[in-house]
């Protein structure tokens, strides 16, 4: 049976999440079954600092875990966050496994639904780095992001509730209100939910009358997908 290793942690919620996601999928494959899985739980504030302030010292503590990982004989990896991916590359080239990209994953599916101009959501790093504008050009589309004071807003209240679990209604309506005023300003076709634990706050297929790409959700899709 192929295994499939999770760097989790980053945060909790979204990591039970993806088990819970990944469970439930595979009983529409296999019925009383379930799929193979190793878990290494990272802490998420230690992985913020890291974010912030040393990238290298970032790619040396995810790799420690894809190690692990790979000691515990898994085939193939996952991070269950997409900011973590702004070091993807690197990590890549040095994993002892292959891995498999959320990005990447998000890309396609946007590029199969025919989307072309599409709004990304997440921490400010996912939103202000080039890794999310970098992969879905090569697929022909564009990435759009708030401006400064909207994704200083979207952060805290990121780090503040959503990685803790503190998932509010008022802070729903405000993010979808964002994306309200954001669609025709800049001639959006879709939202993409580039954080995974935007989901929970937000769950369904739409955003302010747009198409909402829950990366959680394709990510699980082609998890499953690879473990058959």
């Amino acid at each position: 049976m192929t295994t499939v290793g999770i760097v989790g942690g980053l945060g909790p919620e979204a990591t039970i999440d993806y088990y819970q996601r990944i469970l439930k999928a595979w009983e529409q494959v296999e019925p009383r079954s379930a799929p193979s899985m190793v878990i290494d739980s990272l802490d998420v504030w230690r992985g913020l600092r890291l974010v912030a302030s040393d990238r290298p010292g970032l790619v040396d503590y995810l790799l420690g875990s894809l190690r692990r990982l790979a000691g515990a004989g898994v085939d193939f990896a996952v991070m269950t966050a997409n900011t973590p991916h702004i070091v993807f590359d690197e990590l890549a080239a040095r994993s002892p496994v292959p891995l498999l990209s959320i990005v990447e994953t998000c890309a396609e599916e946007a590029k199969r639904r025919g989307l072309r101009r599409l709004l990304l959501l997440g921490t400010r790093f996912t939103m202000e780095a080039s890794f999310f504008p970098d992969v879905f050009a090569r697929h022909g589309m564009q990435v759009v992001v708030p401006a400064e004071a909207d994704r200083a807003w979207l952060h805290a209240r990121y780090v503040e509730q959503l990685l803790p679990g503190d998932f509010r209604d008022e802070t729903r309506a405000e993010v979808v209100a964002l994306a309200e005023r954001l669609r025709e300003a800049e001639r959006l076709d879709a939202v993409v939910l580039g954080g995974t634990e935007l989901p929970l706050l937000i769950p369904g297929t739409t955003i302010a009358g747009m198409p909402a790409l829950d990366t959680t959700a394709l990510h699980v899709a082609a998890i499953v997908a690879r473990l058959r």
